[in-house]
């Protein structure tokens, strides 16, 4: 048992076009103009690269009257070919952004070249080119329409614009979903602080934590080491000199330190600024 499929009514008039992808017809491409004539939303004499005999073609399938090509979509002509003058181009990449067909190969700030034998002569190249350094050549002599083109080419230049546009959609859903991940990375990072800074803070002691805890380990190790010198001054019958008679600037900086001593808890008695008092009964 054999399955058959009957092709809609836009899908057999795409097949009797050109497939040139110019969007001279006033639509994207081939197939949104084939959508366009079957809804009756489009004439079917737009189509320049198909010429007279494309009409023809066309009204022969809709049951209509053979008319003439609708010239303010341009006019029937031998087909191009782009020729790209390399020792002008600048290697923008914008001329093979804009071929339909992937007839353009290069890279960026590169030469790019146009293979000619993939090129269905569109033109669309030309407008983006900043140097001006692509000309459209007429390759086919006299023959114009589908004198100067097959429909073997038809085919190739059909399918090389479908595979590119798979090939588009794929790169902008790889494009989005790389997007999706940085955002969704950077959301995450956002969150982490927040989630972890409570247990951090309890269990990490912060950079000026430390500092401080140093800062009074050495106070604290010069307070010891003084005690047991005057321990031992005591001892031998000798005790701190003038004490009773200072200055009122040396008085002050002795002011100043034990201050700061009692700010960092440090102090290990009310007379600690006047050592010998504590002696006095």
């Amino acid at each position: 048992m054999t399955a058959t499929f009957s092709k809609t009514l836009a899908e057999r008039i795409e097949d009797l076009l050109p497939q040139t992808q110019c969007t001279k017809c006033g639509y994207p491409a081939c197939r949104p103009y084939a959508e366009a004539i079957a809804a009756g939303e489009a004439n079917y004499n737009q189509c320049p690269p198909g010429g007279a005999e494309g009409i023809a073609r066309l009204a022969a399938l809709l049951g209509k009257p053979d008319i003439p090509l609708d010239t303010t979509h341009g006019v029937e002509r031998a087909r191009p070919v782009a020729v790209i003058d390399e020792n002008v181009c600048i290697g923008c990449t914008l001329c093979m952004q804009a071929c339909p067909v992937d007839a353009i190969v290069g890279a960026a700030k590169q030469m790019h070249t146009v293979i000619a034998g993939l090129c269905t002569g569109c033109d669309l190249c030309v407008p983006p080119c900043p140097v001006d350094c692509i000309a459209m050549v007429p390759v086919t002599g006299e023959r114009t329409g589908w004198d100067a083109w097959s429909q073997q080419e038809a085919d190739a230049a059909r399918a090389r614009h479908d595979r590119r546009g798979a090939r588009l959609e794929r790169e902008r859903a790889e494009a989005e979903a790389r997007a999706n991940a940085r955002q969704a990375a950077r959301a995450a990072q956002a969150e982490q602080p927040v989630r972890e800074t409570p247990q951090a803070q309890a269990a990490t002691p912060t950079p000026t934590d430390d500092a401080e805890a140093k800062k009074r380990a050495i106070i604290q190790a010069a307070l010891e080491r003084a005690r047991k010198k005057k321990e031992e001054m005591a001892q031998l019958g000798s005790g701190p000199k003038n004490t009773d008679h200072v200055s009122a600037a040396v008085q002050a900086q002795i002011d100043e330190a034990e201050a700061r001593r009692r700010r960092l808890g440090l102090t290990d008695d009310a007379n600690a600024s006047h050592p010998d008092k504590g002696d006095e009964p």
